[in-house]
């Protein structure tokens, strides 16, 4: 079995999040994905915020100095067509200021928090995301999380 290290990063504006409709991708084509995202190259298998940052600079033209309160907030496993599918989700606020270029990956567009229901998602990135808003956006915890056909399992990840 292979395994496929992703990060993702999901940017909010008062109560809007930032989205991308990523058209054409092998793994979510056609889809709502975080803002910024992608597959971990071989130098940042030990570092995944360094593939999310190059990711968000790639795709967004954001830097970390355009975020607040930037975090690993997630850490997903899920087994899809022959493979473990790893994803490391960050959360950011945009800083006041601060703008977003076109995407060459899809598009970027803003979406009430609270009118997400039925945009096409990747399964874990939804159930990340319907987490995050009614649990996660009210702590600093690192949730890890498995994805079943029942559903998602979500436990926040202590030091012990």
């Amino acid at each position: 079995m292979r395994l496929r290290p992703m990060t993702a990063i999901y940017i909010t504006s008062g109560e809007k999040i930032l989205l991308l409709y990523r058209i054409g991708s092998r793994v979510v084509g056609n889809s709502y994905t975080g803002s910024a995202g992608g597959h971990i190259e071989a130098e940042e298998y030990r570092d995944p915020r360094a593939c999310m940052l190059r990711e968000l600079q790639e795709e967004t033209g954001l830097t970390e100095d355009s975020l607040d309160g930037l975090a690993l907030r997630y850490i997903t496993m899920r087994r899809k067509d022959g493979e473990v599918r790893q994803n490391y989700y960050y959360f950011a606020e945009l800083k006041d200021g601060a703008s977003v270029n076109d995407s060459n990956e899809g598009r970027l567009e803003w979406h009430d928090m609270n009118a997400l229901g039925d945009l096409p998602m990747p399964v874990t990135a939804r159930h990340v995301v319907e987490h995050y808003l009614t649990v996660g956006c009210y702590d600093d915890k690192l949730y890890g999380g498995v994805t079943t056909a029942e559903g998602p399992v979500f436990a926040a990840m202590t030091d012990f």
